[in-house]
């Protein structure tokens, strides 16, 4: 069957992994990616899919009410995949107005567009698939069970708060209007093509200029890491096959303290520069902690298995080992991203830390 798939924010970096699986995979399905293009986007990022003749990409804002019904109508889309997003935490913080607009707004309109396409009715062939996050959950502490999917919702950042804001207005639109929803939930995502701001890659591209790595507080929050293409794979089978109405949680399990994450990537980044492994451990530079910074998260997939058959392929240290191979493969990429506005961006974050 051909589909219409408009995917938000396709040229971020889960954004671009899924754009270029559906792609690839469904040659016969039209994919049309909606980006904005903000300073995490990057049409560099999909450079190898730009040319395949079922790709289509428009620059625009998915709050914009008139462009988005122009494209349900000129596209006949009858399947919405949600990434577009305002995903950093400190700066949530620093103006929550932007992301109440981006994640709450931006989801509303693109909820309104689809029921004014589709009508009232929920029918198979048509799909709403939002892509949330974890931490619309709150926290855990350690010894807690992973969040599910009955865990009652707690946010405790205007990030998550934005993002929760947006998974009841999905629920909503489903309950009221018979709008077809899934909704997934995942946990902290790694691998190519993610903007340096997030931990990761931060610390990779200053391993390797020798600056110094920001580790909040004493560096033993616990996240659980999900390589984004792990993600994308089970993005696919929860818009083709997950229930309508439900939602399922996406994780690695692959819990680890920051501080834990970020010897181990001083370890790989020494040893592919040819350094002594672990030399680089005295850019390690504790800084204050932010503020109402969740201890731990923790994802149960179970659910997602069971009802799906799907698992992450990705063993967490060999999946980070290839991350760093690719960024110093990639030089030029990350040359193109970190440009004037990233470094001054940086500087504000971290106070030049």
């Amino acid at each position: 069957m051909k589909r219409h798939i408009l995917i938000t924010g396709g040229a971020g970096f889960i954004g671009s992994h899924v754009v270029r699986h559906f792609v690839r995979k469904y040659a016969g399905y039209e994919v049309v990616n909606l980006d904005l293009l903000t300073y995490a986007g990057n049409l560099e990022n999909l450079h190898d899919v730009q040319q395949a003749p079922n790709y289509h990409f428009v620059r625009g804002d998915i709050c914009d009410m008139c462009l988005v019904r122009t494209l349900f109508r000129e596209h006949n889309i009858d399947g919405v995949i949600h990434l577009a997003a305002e995903s950093h935490v400190d700066r949530s913080i620093r103006d929550p107005f932007l992301f109440v607009r981006t994640n709450v707004l931006g989801t509303l309109t693109l909820l309104q567009a689809a029921r004014e396409a589709w009508g009232d009715s929920s029918e198979v062939e048509r799909r709403f698939h939002h892509v949330s996050t974890d931490e619309v959950y709150g926290a855990l502490q350690f010894g807690e069970e992973a969040f599910s999917e009955t865990t009652s919702y707690n946010p405790h950042s205007p990030y998550s708060a934005s993002k929760a804001g947006a998974d009841h207005f999905v629920r909503a639109y489903h309950t009221t209007y018979g709008l077809p929803v899934v909704i997934t939930h995942c946990s902290n995502n790694y691998g190519p093509y993610q903007f340096p701001e997030k931990l990761i890659p931060l610390c990779i591209r200053n391993i390797c200029a020798n600056k110094l790595l920001p580790i909040y507080g004493k560096g033993e929050n616990v996240r659980d890491w999900l390589h984004v293409k792990d993600h994308a794979e089970a993005i696919d089978v929860v818009f083709h096959h997950g229930r309508n109405g439900e939602s399922y949680n996406i994780g690695g399990s692959n819990e680890r303290r920051n501080i834990d994450v970020v010897k181990l990537l001083i370890r790989i980044v020494d040893e592919e520069l040819g350094r002594a492994p672990g030399s680089s451990e005295h850019l390690i530079n504790h800084i204050e902690d932010r503020a109402g910074h969740d201890l731990r998260y923790a994802i149960n997939a179970g659910k997602l298995h069971s009802e799906l058959g799907w698992t992450p392929k990705h063993d967490f240290e060999k999946g980070l080992s290839d991350t760093v191979r690719w960024y110093l493969g990639h030089k030029e990429w990350l040359a193109a991203v970190v440009n004037g506005s990233y470094e001054r961006y940086y500087a504000e974050m971290y106070d030049g830390q």
